[in-house]
């Protein structure tokens, strides 16, 4: 009995054993079965985050397409926006051709080949932009920036080669004029074919290039041949200019106030007074001319500083021949302009010139001192202090320059004696008589003035096949 109850014990406790292991086994699969919903659960929220997350990428790509292309399509509008105001800027040049009221402005050929040879770097510079918006056409900064550029210095060349050919020889006159026409023909078509995006590819400057060529070298044709000394030499001739110039300008400052001197002595009351406001404004001119002088000469030595390197002065001076006679022939034209100024001066105030010519000289002596500023400030750097001071220079010498022509007209008037046009006394007859010889008289007049006008364009034609402004005696 005793093994019986063992058994059955044993038998109890397996039982209970299997129970457990069976509870246990419920308790698991409960577990499994929780934790697979949990993860069915986890695993749809899963795909849900990335069907939205999938939804948001394409919104996002397709946003940043449509952004991609309103980025296009805004530069390419402004680039079109450049484009119509580059076409209005030739345009306008180019009407400046038949315009009657251009025929009286005038150039030299030393400007049209500079403006000549800044359009030509504008196209180079032109190309590469439209080369950079080719490559990469959501940034046309770079084609933008060249167009507003080239629009404004082509115009510049075309107004200024229509205004060279009104003083040049009548072939180089019509050539001038051709040459201008084609460079506008030029600059719009290549502008018409960059507002298409497909012609927009195969614009090409080349013909422009060639039409700016052409009037670079008509400039180029037409300047003053050049001077009969060794390159060697052409430094130490503009030191010797300058100096002589200086010279000259002193001298004048001498004269005139001797002529003070003079006159105070010789005349009296309103033709002391007169002469006295001439020959202050004379002195302020000379004065004012000294100092730009002055100030030519600091910054030609700044030029040549900063640009021989390790040449001499004199070797950059020939290597740079053109821009050299350029300042030699400026700086002869401002001698002789204050020579010719005080010799007017001294005439008028003895009694024995004319008004008209002191007035004719201060243009004169402005133009040459205008002259000497383009020259010296070719080579200059842009934001030079000495190129600074010579602008301003410039301005106070035509600022005295007018203040000459003021003091001189002002008084002639104080000074000239007027009719009193008293007709009163006259007969129907013979105020019919006066008036029939008085329109004589101004036909006459009209028809001199008409032929003095011809004479003088043909007298400053013929600049253009001169050594220079001025032959070596003055």
């Amino acid at each position: 009995n005793s093994q019986l109850d063992a058994l059955q014990a044993e038998k109890e406790t397996l039982r209970k054993s299997v129970n457990e292991k069976e509870c246990e086994l419920i308790s698991t699969k409960g577990l499994i079965q929780e934790k697979e919903l949990l993860l069915s659960q986890e695993a749809e929220k899963r795909a849900k985050e990335v069907q939205e997350l999938q939804e948001k990428l394409v919104e996002k790509k397709t946003h940043e397409q449509n952004l991609q292309q309103k980025l296009l399509d805004d530069q390419f509008r402004i680039l079109q926006g450049t484009i119509k105001e580059a076409e209005s800027i030739i345009q306008d040049a180019v009407s400046k051709l038949d315009d009657p009221l251009h025929i009286r402005c005038t150039s030299s050929p030393d400007y049209l080949v500079s403006r000549a040879q800044a359009a030509l770097e504008s196209v180079n510079a032109l190309e590469k932009g439209h080369m950079h918006y080719l490559t990469n056409m959501a940034d046309a900064s770079g084609l933008v920036a060249a167009l507003a550029q080239f629009a404004h210095l082509t115009a510049d060349a075309i107004v200024n080669g229509s205004a060279t050919s009104h003083l040049a020889p009548t072939d180089h006159a019509d050539k001038l004029t051709e040459s201008c026409r084609d460079c506008g023909h030029h600059s719009l078509d290549y502008l018409d074919k960059l507002k298409d995006k497909q012609s927009l590819r195969e614009a090409d400057p080349a013909e422009l290039r060639t039409t700016l060529q052409r009037l670079f070298q008509l400039g180029q044709e037409l300047r003053p041949k050049s001077l009969d000394v060794r390159e060697e030499e052409l430094g130490d001739l503009v030191d010797k200019e300058m100096a002589t110039t200086s010279a000259a300008v002193e001298d004048a400052v001498r004269r005139i106030e001797e002529m003070m001197n003079q006159a105070r002595v010789e005349s009296s009351g309103v033709k002391l007074e007169v002469n006295e406001r001439i020959l202050n404004s004379c002195t302020d001119l000379m004065k004012a001319i000294r100092q730009l002088v002055l100030t030519s000469t600091h910054l030609q030595k700044e030029i040549v500083e900063g640009g021989r390197g390790a040449a001499t002065p004199q070797e950059f001076y020939a290597k740079n021949s053109c821009w050299t006679e350029g300042l030699i022939s400026a700086s002869k034209a401002v001698g002789w302009g204050a020579t010719q100024l005080v010799e007017s001066a001294d005439k008028v105030v003895l009694h024995t010139g004319k008004y008209e010519e002191l007035i004719v000289c201060s243009h004169e002596i402005a133009a040459s001192t205008a002259q000497l500023v383009a020259a010296s400030k070719v080579k200059a750097e842009k934001h030079s202090k000495n190129l600074g001071k010579l602008q301003e220079c410039s301005r106070t010498v035509n600022e005295k320059a007018a203040n000459v022509m003021a003091s001189t007209k002002s008084g002639q008037e104080q000074v000239e004696e007027k009719d009193t046009m008293d007709f009163s006394g006259l007969s129907l007859i013979k105020l019919k008589k006066e008036e029939m010889e008085t329109q004589v008289k101004v036909l006459e007049l009209e028809k001199t003035l008409e032929n003095e006008r011809l004479r003088l364009g043909e007298l400053r034609r013929q600049h253009y096949a001169l050594a220079g402004l001025y032959t070596e005696n003055t």
